[in-house]
C-alpha cells in the first residue's frame, strides 16, 4: 500500500460501544469519516472495527531473566502486534527500547521507567534495588525517563517473615508520589498481598497492578479515590505452580499464593462492582509470553465482567484513561478488524482479520 493510497474500512466501525458505524477512510495514515474527493487507489477491508487493543500492563524489552538484546524485543512487539495489541503500557522494562518510537510497524509504548524495589526484595536484574531514604530520588528520574508512569514494587516475599509483606514505609511511599505527580507522572505498584494498599492509596497513588489482595475494606478506599487496577488474570492463573515450587522453603507463602489465586474472581468483580476502574493488561514479558491480550479479556468476562465492560478495558475506556485517541476524526489510524461482533462474545479478539497500524495494513 502506497503512501498515496487509500483505505476504506467498511461493515461496522465500534467508534464506541454505542457508537457504530458504517465506514471509515484513512488517508495519510490518520482517520476520516468523509470519503476523500478523487481518491482512486483504494483498499478495502470490510469486518467490525474496533481501536487497536491495549495491554496495560506489558513489559517489552524483558524476559525471565532480566533485559534481552533488541531483536528479542522486536519479536516480543510484534508478537503483540498481531494480537492486535497496538498501544501498550510498559510497566517497568530496564532494556532502552525508545527505538521503537522510530517503527511505524510496532505498536506504540507509553514506559513507566524501570521498577523501584526495596533490595533483595523482587526478581533479580529487573529493578533499581534501593532503601526508602533513596525512594523520592529514583521516582524522579524515572518519573523524567518514563512517558507519565513510574512503576513501584509494593509488596514482595519477605524472607524473614516467609510471606508477602510491604516493601515501603507510608511515609517514604507519600513522599515519592507526590514528587512523581508534581513531575508529572503518575504512579503505580505491584501488589499481590493485602497489608500495602491501604497506604499506597492513602498516599495518593494511581493505579495498582494484581490487586489479588483487595478485600471488603480496601475496595471502598480504591472505589472512592479513583484508584484503578490492572488485573493480569493470565498472570494470577500461575499463582499455584508458583506456590507449588516455594512449598518447602516458604510454606506460609505458599498458602497466601493459594488464597489469593482462589478467590481472584470475586476479587475481581467485587472490584468492578464498587465502581473501581478495571483495565486489560497481561503481564507478558516476565514469564509470560507476549499476545495474550485476548486471553485477559476473556478471563474478565470470565470473572463476572460485562462483555462490553472488558471490551471497553482494551478499547475506548483504556485508551481515554491512558490520554490516546480511539477512532476519532484526524486520529492515526491504528485499528483492528473482526470477523463478527466482539460485543457479543470477546472471544472474537483472538482472530484478527486485519491489522491496520499507522493507516497501514500489517497483519
Amino acid at each position: 500500500m502506497s503512501d498515496r493510497a487509500v483505505l476504506h474500512v467498511k461493515g461496522r466501525v465500534l467508534v464506541g460501544p454505542d457508537d457504530v458505524r458504517d465506514e471509515l477512510w484513512v488517508v495519510g495514515g490518520r482517520i476520516s469519516y468523509e470519503r476523500p474527493v478523487g481518491a482512486r487507489d483504494i483498499r478495502t477491508v470490510e469486518g467490525w472495527a474496533l481501536p487497536g487493543l491495549v495491554d496495560a500492563h506489558c513489559h517489552v524489552g524483558l524476559d525471565a531473566h532480566g533485559p534481552v538484546p533488541d531483536d528479542v524485543s522486536e519479536k516480543q512487539a510484534l508478537t503483540d502486534r498481531e494480537a492486535g495489541t497496538l498501544l501498550v503500557r510498559d510497566a517497568g522494562s530496564p532494556s532502552d527500547t525508545r527505538w521503537i518510537d522510530d517503527r511505524a510497524d510496532l505498536p506504540k509504548i507509553i514506559r513507566a521507567g524501570r521498577h523501584i524495589a526495596r533490595t533483595r526484595r523482587y526478581i533479580r536484574n529487573y529493578a533499581h534495588e534501593i532503601e526508602p531514604e533513596d525512594l523520592v530520588a529514583y521516582v524522579a528520574q524515572e518519573a523524567r525517563r518514563g512517558d507519565g508512569w513510574v512503576k513501584l514494587v509494593g509488596d514482595w516475599i519477605d524472607r524473614e517473615t516467609g510471606d508477602l509483606s510491604a516493601c515501603w514505609p507510608r511515609e517514604a511511599a507519600a513522599a515519592a508520589i507526590a514528587e512523581a505527580h508534581r513531575l508529572g507522572a503518575r504512579v503505580t505498584a505491584h501488589c499481590f498481598a493485602e497489608d500495602s494498599l491501604r497506604d499506597l492509596v492513602e498516599a495518593g497513588i494511581d493505579c495498582v497492578e494484581h490487586a489479588t489482595g483487595l478485600t471488603e475494606e480496601t475496595i471502598p478506599l480504591f472505589a472512592s479515590r479513583g484508584v484503578a487496577i490492572v488485573p493480569t488474570l493470565v498472570n494470577i492463573a500461575t499463582f499455584p505452580q508458583l506456590a507449588a515450587g516455594g512449598e518447602t522453603k516458604f510454606p506460609r507463602w505458599s498458602a497466601h499464593m493459594r488464597a489469593l489465586h482462589e478467590r481472584r474472581y470475586d476479587t475481581v468483580r467485587a472490584a468492578y462492582d464498587a465502581g473501581v476502574p478495571v483495565y486489560v493488561g497481561t503481564d507478558a514479558g516476565g514469564s509470560l509470553a507476549h499476545g495474550l491480550v485476548a486471553g485477559e479479556v476473556a478471563e474478565l468476562v470470565t470473572a463476572g465482567i460485562p462483555p462490553v465492560e472488558a471490551l471497553s478495558a482494551t478499547t475506548w475506556g483504556a485508551r481515554r484513561w491512558l490520554g490516546r485517541p480511539g477512532l476519532d476524526e484526524g486520529a492515526p489510524a491504528d485499528l483492528v478488524v473482526y470477523e463478527g461482533d466482539p460485543r457479543a462474545d470477546v472471544r472474537v479478539l483472538a482472530a484478527p482479520r486485519r491489522v491496520v497500524l499507522n493507516g497501514r495494513v500489517v497483519g
